[in-house]
């Protein structure tokens, strides 16, 4: 698997007033403190029903490598803002946080931790930017990825965007991420060295254009691969040149090899109209079991409306809708201070907003998901204090903590903590799973979610709610320091 490290220390890609506050922890006497940050969300892109949580392994990479080079150290020491204190301490930098996090793969919903971190200040703090890109960048992507596969309802869909991302490393990340999010494959080569993921592809416009006529272009590339062979269509007329021309090539180049052609493209064009005459020219011509393969600025809606046609696609190609999230191209992910030690005590803190949904949850707490034993089905996820734990065989009543008279009592469930120990005072005591297994994993877990959920239009709101202790905190807080 790539690591990180290989191609360079990412340890000073960090927003600079982090290093700035550091530095005055240090100065202050309190840069060992014991801190609680949260990395949370509050809005599901796309207005959809769920996120998929994805780019816990980069993190990991990211702190295992944790490290200032002298050449860091002197660049900081010329900007005259750091004390010499905090320069050595830096030379001589270990990580030493604790950190949870919920597995890839998983659905996850506004307000609930997705990444706990503990440790002392200077160290929780540092590692802010790195939280937050890491996570939201690729649980962005998995979410869009996710969408866009069940719009397919089965049918295979390629990661072809890689031409379109915003750089080298959105390429890459973006087709582990659109992996993990039910893509089949990917366009982008490096993502199969690195990753694993099927690299694929068929041909280009300038093939065909290259070679003095579309049947010429045609020939040569079965002949060049015919256990492979797809072809582009669309080049110059569909139904009248590229099918006939392909046709032409599949039953004097492939046939007499007792060879099956792979398939054809189309890049533009009516799509579902052009896949219906498609299909019946392939199979009048004994090629029923030649696939369809159909790309050109497509995404969830348009997938989702080319099969309520009747289009005889069979796998499709996403771009730029894909790799970018172009519909809502920012995952707001956040890195809230939600605890700090005092005499030896976790301290909860809160952070007040005039706007509602910027309150945070005050407060070291654990994840729980709550599952009906009868259905498998997930009913909501619970936030608790750290300290608080679930008896299944007791009732629990849980209630929307925006609408507390919306409540439920729960009897035949069953709890599921969410936050998996990922390193512990420093280090990392979690093995990834295998980019498959995690893929497998989101459609297992995808799959737990009640059908009203998945709706693309207005879906069913999952509930995030909060034990009773937790939200008596909360509230006291509320008004303890709603004056201050």
């Amino acid at each position: 698997m790539f690591d990180i490290k290989d191609e360079r220390n990412l340890t000073m890609l960090t927003d600079f007033y982090e290093l700035t506050m550091a530095n005055g922890y240090m100065v202050k006497g309190i840069g060992e403190k014991e801190v609680v940050f949260d990395m949370f969300f509050r809005k599901i892109p796309d207005n959809g029903g769920y996120a998929i949580a994805a780019g816990l392994q980069q993190l990991i990479e990211y702190i295992k490598n944790l490290s200032f080079s002298k050449e860091d150290v002197n660049f900081l020491r010329s900007k005259h803002m750091f004390s010499e204190e905090f320069l050595s301490y830096l030379e001589s930098f270990k990580f030493t946080c604790d950190i949870w996090a919920i597995k890839e793969g998983t659905p996850v919903f506004p307000k609930e931790p997705i990444v706990v971190v503990k440790g002392p200040a200077m160290q929780a703090q540092l590692i802010e930017t790195m939280v937050l890109l890491t996570i939201n960048h690729q649980t962005l992507i998995a979410t869009k990825a996710n969408r866009i596969s069940r719009a397919a309802q089965g049918r295979p869909v390629m990661e072809f965007g890689s031409r379109r991302a915003q750089s080298y490393d959105a390429a890459m990340l973006g087709a582990r991420s659109a992996f993990i999010g039910g893509c089949s494959s990917t366009a982008c080569v490096i993502a199969d060295q690195y990753y694993s993921i099927p690299a694929v592809g068929t041909m280009a416009h300038s093939w065909v254009q290259i070679f003095d006529d579309e049947y010429e272009a045609f020939k040569a590339y079965a002949e060049t691969y015919p256990e492979s062979c797809t072809l582009l269509v669309d080049t110059y007329d569909v139904l009248k040149s590229g099918m006939p021309n392909a046709i032409r090539v599949f039953d004097e180049v492939l046939k007499p090899m007792g060879i099956h052609p792979a398939g054809v493209r189309i890049d533009s064009g009516d799509i579902a109209y052009l896949s219906k005459k498609m299909r019946k020219m392939l199979d009048d011509a004994g090629y029923p079991e030649c696939k369809i393969v159909a790309s050109n600025a497509l995404d969830e809606y348009i997938i989702r409306d080319l099969i309520l046609q009747g289009a005889q696609v069979d796998s499709f190609g996403v771009g730029e809708n894909l790799i970018t999230s172009r519909s809502e191209p920012v995952f707001g992910g956040v890195y809230k201070l939600s605890a700090v030690e005092q005499d030896g005590i976790m301290t909860p803190k809160i952070k007040i907003s005039e706007s509602s949904e910027k309150i945070t949850t005050p407060g070291f707490k654990n994840l729980y998901r709550l599952f009906d034993k009868k259905t498998d089905k997930a009913i909501a996820d619970y936030i608790c204090l750290r300290e608080e734990e679930i008896n299944e065989d007791e009732p629990l009543v849980i209630f929307d903590p925006d609408a507390v008279w919306k409540h439920k009592k729960l009897t035949d469930y069953k709890a599921e903590c969410l936050l998996e120990r990922i390193c512990d005072r420093g280090k990392i005591v979690y093995t990834s799973p295998s980019l498959k297994d995690i893929r497998e994993f989101c459609r297992q877990q995808v799959s737990l979610m009640w059908d009203e959920l998945l709706r693309f239009e207005n879906p069913h709101r999952y509930y995030v709610d909060l034990s009773d202790k937790l939200w008596n905190l909360k509230h006291t807080l509320l008004e303890e320091n709603s004056y201050k």
